[in-house]
């Protein structure tokens, strides 16, 4: 991945930071994206759930093969691919029986090279085992919470686990977060760390590029009026003048804990904060 800086001919050019990703092919196979049908934020009743949602870029949605249960059976790298659903690149495997798919492509990863889903798969970028098999301190991705379910933690760009012990059917696994987790042995995970580690650098530059993303302007409340948000109203610029900042709703906000409680909280070892 190559960041580019853009000379200031322009306001909007000012500071803009892109990314050329490191891809091999710009069209994806027909075969394994679906449409995306856009709802702006909405729920199946057509009421906002989501502000700020809206327009954006058509695209179309890749089918990810975040399972990979063709076990023992080598895949060769066919290409590299930017997704739009997601920040790290994909890539576009063949199996040995003909069959292709899309998977998360780990940094290293090139045309050309061999990768395999095995309980005695080498230890290398791309390849997928047991968390039983796999030695401490290697680094993980797209890891599986319950087993056969699919790979649903670090999926995102330059993202990595780590795992710190073993004791009896459960494996420690620290997240990119800083938590620590208790993981079942069984469940299985890729080696290696997500591609695209630069993503965090990307500096879109302008509010254009902001839409072309979905995403829409967002107001103060403090510049609203007292009819719209309870920050609202008063002359000229003014401090809120609440004990407690309010959403728009009245309900506090900001500093306020929202998290209901979560089965999963046994599992965890260390917090993140």
């Amino acid at each position: 991945m190559v960041l580019k800086k853009h000379k200031p001919i322009t306001p909007g050019r000012r500071g803009m930071i892109t990314l050329i990703p490191e891809i091999t092919s710009s069209c994806p196979l027909k075969r394994l994206t679906r449409p995306l049908k856009k709802n702006s934020g909405r729920n199946q009743r057509g009421i906002i759930t989501m502000r700020h949602r809206g327009g954006g870029h058509k695209k179309k949605y890749r089918l990810i093969d975040f399972k990979q249960k063709k076990l023992d059976i080598p895949a060769k790298v066919l290409s590299l691919e930017y997704d739009p659903n997601r920040s790290a690149l994909i890539a576009l495997i063949v199996y040995r029986d003909g069959e292709k798919r899309y998977i998360l492509a780990p940094q290293g990863l090139k045309p050309g090279n061999e990768i395999i889903a095995s309980k005695k798969a080498p230890i290398k970028p791309g390849n997928r085992l047991p968390l039983a098999n796999i030695p401490l301190g290697i680094p993980i991705y797209n890891i599986e919470l319950q087993a056969g379910r699919g790979g649903q933690i670090v999926r995102s760009a330059g993202g990595a686990a780590i795992i710190l012990a073993k004791e009896g059917d459960w494996v420690q696994v620290k997240l990119p977060s800083g938590e620590v987790r208790m993981i079942r042995k069984e469940c299985t995970a890729s080696v290696g760390t997500l591609s695209n580690p630069e993503h965090n650098l990307l500096v879109l530059g302008k509010a254009g590029r902001v839409r072309w993303l979905g995403r829409r302007p967002r107001v103060r409340g403090t510049a609203m009026n007292p009819v719209d948000h309870p920050h609202g109203g008063g002359e000229g610029k003014a401090p809120i003048g609440l004990i407690h900042p309010k959403t728009p709703w009245g309900k506090p906000t900001r500093g306020v804990k929202t998290r209901r409680r979560k089965y999963s909280n046994r599992f965890i070892i260390k917090r993140r904060k």
